[in-house]
């Protein structure tokens, strides 16, 4: 090779570092933006309700119809408050964000080779939806354990319950307390059975794979243990609901 030749490559070889790292250098700034857009907005949620999550942002790219109304904790059935809290996080009072009970549950499951169960909080749940993406990964759940922790510092238990109740999905496009009560029952939010309160629980696992209003044989069984373990929280649910 000439030296024309090497000085050629070795211009190009730096150009070819020099992209790389203000590539690297773009790549940090946009994890950095993508960081610091929660730790602004959770404190503001205190006083502001979330516009849109994260999930419903993705929905609507990808061209599926939104259907929300916003309704205050006060304007919801506290039989849905009570079925939702032992169905997904029977231990929500107790915890800061995450549940290190269950946690450790989901690690003896994987040390005895079986498959893993869910061990996200409300809290966690509440973050995911507003912040991050549905795909389970663990680079998401590694992402939910700090922000759910932050969370719990700038919110109160009733604020992360009244946000979640508005922004989870209930069916194709169906988001929060309000739009599928309507939906499913043709009521409002504060109307809603203790019946009626247990079957929308356990829809939430599988919000597209089950029907609230006409729930199958194994949907109902569930529905009637929530529903007694509901009516039956006292104390579990005194952070919510005095």
């Amino acid at each position: 090779m000439s030296s024309e030749q090497k000085t050629a490559s070795n211009r190009n070889s730096r150009k070819g570092s020099s992209l790389t790292r203000r590539l690297f250098r773009q790549l940090i700034k946009i994890v950095c933006v993508l960081i610091l857009i929660p730790v602004v907005l959770l404190p503001l949620y205190r006083y502001v309700n979330p516009p849109l999550s994260s999930v419903m942002i993705w929905k609507r790219l990808g061209g599926a119809s939104i259907v929300r109304q916003w309704v205050s904790i006060d304007d919801i059935s506290p039989h849905l408050v009570r079925a939702v809290l032992v169905s997904e996080d029977a231990r929500f009072c107790a915890h800061s964000g995450v549940d290190l009970k269950e946690v450790e549950a989901v690690l003896d499951d994987i040390g005895d080779g079986e498959s893993p169960r869910g061990a996200s909080t409300i809290t966690m749940q509440m973050v995911k939806n507003l912040f991050l993406w549905s795909d389970r990964s663990f680079l998401r759940k590694g992402l939910e354990v700090p922000l759910a922790l932050y969370a719990e510092l700038v919110l109160s238990k009733e604020r992360i319950m009244e946000i979640y109740l508005n922004i989870v999905e209930w069916d194709h496009g169906v988001y929060g307390a309000q739009a599928a009560a309507r939906h499913y029952f043709n009521i409002p939010a504060s109307r809603i059975s203790p019946g009626q309160a247990a079957q929308l629980a356990v829809t939430l696992p599988a919000p597209v794979k089950r029907n609230a209003a006409g729930p199958g044989q194994q949907m109902r069984k569930l529905a009637a243990i929530v529903a007694q373990r509901a009516d039956k929280s006292g104390a579990y649910v005194t952070c919510v609901l005095d």
